[in-house]
């Protein structure tokens, strides 16, 4: 059965979650507030599958539970609430590392739809590599210039250093990897990476770029791996461009 914690301080919202998801078959853990639900994170018995998290909190954030997740080395899949509305506040969400963001009101079945997607992706991901085989028992590895991905663990090393990359930079990496050598506009980008479509122009994807330049091209400036296509997107290239 897995086991999904709710996040949400209107207590007649978190009950009506709790329910109609305990409705659908999973356990579900309740708390009100941003520290609460990281003690449960640490000591929930069986592990949390799915954290559904309303941004609104008092004291701390949801972007603030997000990101403490994140940088703790936790993946679990989160699903944002909230009542905002702006493009910004979505991609602010993304960009800590929320998997999905669902606007406040919202209809049930989208919500329970998004919860088996997640816990769907999760397994997935737990029995498969970035574009390889299905698993066969060892860790699905890729390796490319002097780098080491193991996408089962989301274990990172350069050159023999260990690096931390956030949750969205993994899913960013492992669709460049599954895409190796083709041209990938910023909207694709979006829409499979951060699950948004129809935004307006936004410097996200070139932000993460940066990023991933950073951690993995010997000179940045000079980008072998990570390549721009000038009025298009970028393209991956795991051999590095001459």
């Amino acid at each position: 059965m897995k086991h999904i914690l709710v996040v949400e301080d209107e207590e007649h919202l978190a009950f009506g979650i709790k329910y109609n998801l305990e409705a659908e078959g999973y356990e579900v853990s309740t708390a009100a507030d941003g520290p609460a639900a990281l003690a449960i994170m640490e000591s929930a018995e069986p592990p949390i599958d799915l954290v559904v998290l309303d941004l609104m909190l008092p004291g701390m954030s949801g972007y603030a539970v997000c990101e403490t997740l994140r940088q703790k080395g936790n993946n679990v899949p989160v699903l944002m609430l909230s009542a905002r509305t702006l493009v910004e506040d979505r991609v602010r969400g993304y960009d800590v590392g929320a998997d999905q963001y669902l606007q406040k009101p919202f209809e049930l079945e989208e919500l329970l739809s998004m919860t088996r997607s997640l816990l769907a992706r999760r397994a997935t991901m737990a029995t498969a590599g970035a574009g390889l085989p299905p698993r066969t028992g060892e860790p699905m590895l890729y390796e490319f210039g002097n780098a080491k991905v193991n996408f089962d663990t989301f274990d990172v090393t350069v050159a023999g250093e260990p690096v931390r990359l956030t949750h969205t930079e993994m899913k960013l990496l492992k669709y460049f990897v599954e895409n190796e050598g083709s041209v990938v506009t910023r909207a694709e980008l979006l829409e499979h990476v951060w699950g948004m479509s129809h935004v307006p122009t936004t410097r996200t994807v070139d932000n993460f770029i940066v990023n991933l330049r950073k951690y993995f091209e010997e000179d940045p400036a000079k980008p072998k791996h990570f390549l721009s296509v000038r009025g298009t997107g970028y393209r991956f290239v795991a051999g590095g461009a001459g």
